[in-house]
């Protein structure tokens, strides 16, 4: 039986080509590893769920039974959205779970989120499951198997929560993503009419990519405002961890202001809590956090590297520009794309006109996330490494390395990131007015064709 490709072990989760880098042998022995680790650390059982991904019955047994290889029970809770896995490993006790999805990424992808004993293994902790599995380092035993039920516990749980204060009428593409089994049926019991955008779970993906992170996957949403008289929209990726919002009048609230939104709701409770974003997040950010009460905190971008700081400053709300947003306060600190659209209702279901609120949150000119391509796999983080090292700025405040290089200019930010998921660099500019935005573009621009042939996207 060969090693699995080390190359699927990433920085925050497993992740590879379903047939070719994931097949069912190597489910199997990731779920040894796991089951070996869970022991480790006096793991009984281990909740397992999977996405609507077409592979994922086939991993999800493979998995299964390499974690009971290893001694450690399986509570099998079948076909869920990510949170709502994560949800089940608190409601049952067991602070572990193992969730197989490929998240946003193709229909020929699919991998695991892991969590054992309440920690989200990133990092060295998924290098050494590689590590088990090469050194043939596994226990060995027979763990049990059931199957448990999650969903009426999961909505019960918000909706005893969350009221709205006057019904809302929606859209909700969840792009044939998981989320579509739940989500319509969750805003619905909370009171809206909800006009249903790709809600058949349909792995082959066949309307749209579901990423709401990327302008062209919302443009479904964008055009049912227009024709409909729904007031919002909301989009959720592949998993149901992550969340787009669009206004009536077609404007995209990317995730930093959302997360304005959910700030100053949170410090309205809390006043001096601590307010988690991620690098690639707005710079006016900060302003507002500490205009609202709160305590800013920046952070690596990544799932399980935000919720290790949720642990270590004790922050009762963090957002990624990516869409994660992770509630502590009245809620488990997890991501979840779901409880954030509960979130986001419940706040704007006060005011007449929802779209007015989030438009008038505080807005910089930026780009997208704009995507460098690398060649090989590691190239990407080689070249970050490099420009850590070497690269000089003109004008720049300050150059922080925390993840990557955001650089602080007077008017705006430049970012350069290493993706941890794919060989790409990840690019995004922000700035007070276009000439600001062009200019620290073109600082960039030199910068990365000094220290690449790469073609540029900007």
């Amino acid at each position: 039986m060969s090693t699995p490709s080390k190359d699927i072990f990433k920085a925050y989760d497993i992740r590879g080509i379903v047939g070719k880098t994931l097949t069912a042998d190597v489910a199997r022995q990731i779920g040894h590893a796991i089951g070996s680790e869970a022991q480790a650390r006096k793991v009984k059982a281990i909740v397992v769920g999977r996405d609507g991904r077409l592979s994922g019955p086939d991993l999800s047994d493979a998995l299964a039974s390499g974690i009971r290889a290893a001694g450690v029970d399986v509570i099998d809770v079948g076909r869920v959205a990510t949170p709502m896995l994560y949800f089940a490993a608190y409601e049952l006790g067991t602070l572990s779970g193992v969730m197989v999805t490929g998240s946003h990424n193709p229909p020929d992808y699919n991998g695991f989120k892991m969590m054992l004993a309440g920690d989200t293994l990133a990092g060295d902790d998924i290098q050494r499951l590689y590590q088990r599995i090469k050194d043939k380092d596994l226990s060995q035993g027979e763990g049990g198997y059931r199957t448990h039920d999650i969903v009426e516990a999961y909505l019960d749980r918000i909706t005893s929560d969350v009221k709205l204060e006057r019904n809302m009428n929606i859209v909700v593409d969840c792009g044939n993503g998981v989320a579509g089994a739940f989500a319509p049926v969750l805003f619905r019991r909370l009171g809206c009419r909800v006009r249903e955008l790709f809600c058949e779970v349909d792995g082959s993906f066949p309307n749209h990519h579901p990423d709401p992170a990327k302008p062209e996957n919302l443009q479904d949403v964008i055009e049912a405002l227009a024709k409909t008289d729904s007031e919002l929209g909301l989009a959720f990726d592949g998993d149901g961890d992550r969340l787009g919002v669009v206004t009536k009048d077609g404007n995209i609230i990317w995730p930093d202001r959302q997360l304005m939104l959910f700030a100053a709701d949170v410090l309205e409770r809390n006043p001096k809590a601590k307010i988690i974003y991620d690098v690639k997040s707005t710079r006016l950010l900060k302003p507002w956090i500490l205009e609202n009460g709160g305590e800013p905190v920046m952070a690596r971008t990544g799932h399980s590297f935000i919720k290790a700081k949720i642990k270590e400053t004790g922050a009762l709300l963090a957002g990624e520009m990516s869409g994660h947003v992770f509630f502590k306060e009245r809620w488990y600190g997890f991501d979840d794309g779901m409880y954030a659209g509960v979130r986001l209702l419940e706040v704007l279901s006060r005011v007449e006109d929802p779209s007015a609120v989030l438009n008038a949150l505080p807005n910089a000119i930026s780009t997208p996330e704009l995507n460098l391509k690398m060649k090989a796999e590691g190239e990407n983080h080689a070249l970050i490494a490099k420009l850590q090292k070497s690269a000089k700025f003109e004008g720049a405040d300050e150059v922080n390395t925390l993840d990557g290089l955001r650089v602080e200019y007077a008017d705006g930010f430049g970012l350069a990131r290493a993706s941890n998921t794919t060989p790409v660099i990840v690019l995004r500019f922000e700035a007070d007015n276009a000439e600001a935005l062009e200019r620290i573009k073109a600082d960039f621009r030199r910068v990365l064709s000094a220290a690449t042939d790469a073609a540029l996207p900007f």
